[in-house]
C-alpha cells in the first residue's frame, strides 16, 4: 500500500513509521524534516499536501496537540490550540481527503487516554480527542467506497515520560512501539469506526 503519515517524525509517528516501511510506500508529511509539508491547524496547507501526494491507500496521523492548563486558567485562547489542531485539523484531514484515499482505503487518527481516564489541566485535550472519537464513530457508517475509519488511543507514552510524566501521576506509561501497533492493526485489518486503546 502507499501509505501517508502525518506526524511522521514525531514519537509516536517514528514507531508507525517503522513498523508500516517493511511492506509498504510511506510518504512523511510534517512541519519540517518531511517528504511533504504540511501544517494541520491550516485547510489550505492539507489541500496542498494532498495535491502533490496524489492517490493513497491510507493516510495516519499521528499529529496535532493542546494546551495543558486547569479550567479556571484556560482561556478561550488557550483552548484554541486543541481545536485547531488535534479536533479540526484530524477531521480536515479527512475532508479534504477523501477524494485521494482509494477504494477500500483508511483513515487513522489519534485520540488519547485523557478523554477516558482524566488528569487535572487535561480539559482541552480530553475535549479534542472525544471529539475525534465520536466523530470517526459516526462518519464510519457513510463513508464513501468502502473507506475505513479509526482511531488510536494511547496511554502516555515510555519516550515522553521524563517530559511530561509529572502530569500523569499513578498511569503506566507503555512504549511507541506498542502503541504504533494498533495503528497497523487499523491500516491492515478491516474493522471500521474503532477506537482502539493502547494500555
Amino acid at each position: 500500500m502507499k501509505i501517508l503519515i502525518i506526524g511522521a517524525s514525531g514519537t509516536i509517528g517514528r514507531e508507525i513509521t517503522y513498523e508500516l516501511e517493511r511492506n509498504h510506500e510511506i510518504i512523511r508529511a510534517g512541519r519540517n524534516g518531511a517528504d511533504v509539508q504540511v501544517d494541520n491547524t491550516s485547510a489550505e496547507s492539507i489541500r496542498n499536501m494532498y495535491e502533490k501526494v496524489g492517490k493513497v491507500d491510507a493516510v495516519v496521523n499521528a499529529s496535532g496537540g493542546a494546551n495543558f492548563a486547569s479550567v479556571s486558567e484556560l482561556t478561550p485562547e488557550l483552548n484554541e490550540k486543541g481545536i485547531e489542531s488535534k479536533l479540526k485539523g484530524q477531521i480536515n484531514l479527512v475532508l479534504l481527503g477523501m477524494d485521494y484515499v482509494n477504494d477500500g482505503g483508511s483513515f487513522t487518527l489519534t485520540t488519547g487516554v485523557m478523554m477516558d481516564d482524566p488528569i487535572p489541566m487535561g480539559a482541552s485535550a480530553a475535549m479534542a480527542n472525544g471529539g475525534v472519537k465520536a466523530f470517526i464513530k459516526s462518519a464510519s457508517i457513510e463513508m464513501p467506497r468502502g473507506i475505513r475509519i479509526n482511531s488510536v488511543s494511547p496511554n502516555i507514552v515510555e519516550e515522553s515520560w521524563e517530559r511530561i510524566g509529572h502530569l500523569f501521576a499513578g498511569f503506566n506509561p507503555v512504549r511507541a512501539d506498542k502503541v504504533a501497533r494498533a495503528f497497523v492493526k487499523s491500516v491492515e485489518g478491516r474493522q471500521t469506526g474503532q477506537n482502539y486503546e493502547v494500555y
